[in-house]
């Protein structure tokens, strides 16, 4: 006797047990991270890459009728793998303030454990442990389960043309939507599938042979001796100022030229007084608006890093830098970065002798925004820390990387005469202050506030280099990137300025020719990519060949008065 064909279910009772089973997936993989700790929270969005699975499930049952218990589990583990994913995206950002980074967050995975293993008990490691490994198994079993359900409900034929045609609805708009608002997300939540892409080719940049070198290109040859930089008084010290949002709008735009005129003649004129020499040029950054690291990997490695992927991977080589040939001849290296608020394991590859963040570089003076440390105290306790001449100090080679003209330009500090007053708790008064604050702030029309933090910026180079800066000195500044759009306007370059500054003319005299001119005013014409000037600059650095033509009038560097720091 031929046994009874199983009766379909009914639309109601499919329709429950789909939504069950789809909720609980879609709800592992859309949580968001619960502020401030390491918890998860709800978040009611659908996840593109489940719309997906479910495509693509129903593809399978149609062509094998059935899903195996052992593609079910397959499944589930594959499952619990997007699910630490998405614990680690959404975790990352808000413990660390950065993006995960599977390279470098692997490499301390195994010290953090160390710390956390001698900071408890061992029986409360052991629980911790257990709890996780069960946790983890149980929703393994959770999501293997939910995943067999889906795949019986989609062997009912009825549903297919619908719930197919739903899936594609989903796959449309999510790559209309996409593009334009990325942070805004609307119904779905953000997507596994960049990180995954990125942090697969970052890792496959480091592990297969040869591919760092095919993807980044060749290194300049870091092979020169700085002889260039040593004169009488013993080798120069090298400040390299990233001077934020400087762009080349500041000289192309008429209106913005005519308004940073004066306190630009003011730097010259004290460039000028104080015996040293400029020269300037131009070059084309690897970013516009913002994401200033790419400039300063560009420049310190020589290497071209327009694409935040190659950057990611430069970090993870051990390429030489300027940092690390400037260490190589015994110079000590500092990185003075106010602006670093996060951990920055990163920073490791540029091996600076002393990496100073927000927290420090010793600022004891009021806030000012976000961007909390002004640039001028910032460079005072630079100079007092690092750079105040000692007779048996070793040369110094300092990254300096500017907040104060960075969006969104407020509130700009005034403007100290008192140097050593900038490394005290009193660094500004009171009505100082207030005065900052008050100052409006226009999120829509920023050009007024982006000149004012320019005019700053220019009156505290001016005054350092004229009153306290150490000599000998070759001073770098260089643009990160131009400002964003809201004060270019359409259609701007990505063209930053460059300015060098030295008590030596020869040095000078052999950035001539290499897309460099006299004065503060670079030409209409970039030398090429940031990644270039590495090279010229590693050139003017070494002393001159014989024969070697020099094209600017050699003039003796006069011994200009100059006044203590803190007068």
């Amino acid at each position: 006797m031929r046994s009874a064909k199983a009766a379909p279910p009914s639309a109601l009772g499919w329709l429950l047990r789909f939504a069950l089973a789809f909720g609980l997936l879609n709800t592992l993989l859309t949580f968001e991270n619960r502020w401030p700790g390491f918890g998860v929270a709800y978040m009611p969005r659908l996840s593109f890459e489940l719309c997906l699975a479910v495509g693509a499930l129903m593809g399978w049952v149609t062509w094998r009728g059935s899903l195996s218990p052992r593609a079910a589990t397959a499944g589930a583990v594959g499952f619990m793998a997007l699910v630490l994913v998405r614990y680690a995206s959404v975790t990352a950002p808000a413990v660390m303030g950065r993006p995960v980074n599977v390279y470098w967050d692997g490499r301390h995975a195994s010290e953090l454990l160390r710390v956390a293993a001698q900071s408890w008990p061992v029986w409360q490691g052991v629980v911790v442990l257990l709890a996780l490994l069960i946790g983890t198994l149980l929703l393994t079993a959770v999501a293997r389960g939910a995943i067999a359900e889906l795949a019986r409900c989609l062997a009912w034929e009825r549903p297919r043309p619908w719930l197919l045609a739903g899936v594609g609805a989903c796959t449309l708009s999510f790559a209309a939507y996409v593009p334009e608002q990325r942070d805004t997300r609307w119904f779905f939540s953000l997507p596994l599938t960049p990180t995954l892409v990125h942090q697969g080719q970052l890792l496959a940049g480091v592990w297969l042979p040869g591919q760092a070198t095919q993807v980044l290109g060749p290194s300049p040859a870091f092979d020169g001796d700085l002889s260039g930089l040593v004169s009488d008084p013993g080798a120069a010290d090298v400040l390299l100022v990233f001077a934020e949002s400087y762009g080349a709008i500041t000289f192309d735009d008429t209106a913005q030229a005519a308004a940073l005129a004066a306190p630009r003649s003011e730097l010259a004129e004290a460039i000028r007084a104080s015996g040293r020499f400029v020269v300037s040029s131009r070059v084309k950054a690897p970013t516009f608006g913002g994401a200033s690291w790419l400039s300063h990997a560009a420049l310190l490695a020589g290497v071209d890093t327009s694409d935040p992927a190659d950057h990611d991977l430069l970090l993870t080589s051990q390429r030489p830098t300027l940092v690390s040939h400037f260490a190589r001849h015994g110079y000590r290296t500092v990185g003075w970065m106010p602006g670093l608020k996060r951990p920055w394991p990163e920073g490791v590859f540029y091996g600076f002798d002393r990496l100073a963040d927000d927290a420090g570089i010793g600022y004891r003076g009021p806030d000012f925004g976000y961007w909390r440390i002004p640039d001028q105290a910032a460079m005072a306790l630079l100079q007092a820390q690092e750079l105040d001449r000692a007779a048996d100090r070793s040369p110094r080679f300092a990254v300096f990387a500017t907040t104060s003209t960075h969006a969104p330009f407020h509130p700009v500090a005034p403007f100290v005469q008192n140097w050593r007053r900038l490394t005290q708790p009193d660094a500004y008064m009171p009505a100082e202050m207030a005065a900052a604050l008050a100052a409006p702030l226009s999120v829509t029309q920023p050009l007024p506030q982006y000149l004012e933090s320019l005019r700053y910026q220019f009156a505290w180079l001016a005054d350092y280099l004229r009153r306290v800066a150490p000599r000998p000195l070759v001073m770098v500044i260089v643009g990160d990137h131009q400002p964003p759009a809201l004060v270019n306007g359409p259609g701007a370059s990505w063209d930053v300025p460059v300015h060098v500054v030295s008590d030596d003319p020869a040095l000078l005299q052999r950035l001539l020719g290499s897309g460099f001119v006299p004065g503060l005013t670079p030409p209409a014409q970039a030398l090429g990519p940031l990644h270039q000037l590495t090279t010229v600059l590693l050139k003017a650095f070494d002393a001159p060949g014989a024969g070697e033509t020099l094209g600017i009038e050699h003039v003796a560097v006069p011994d200009a008065p100059r006044s203590a720091p803190g007068s």
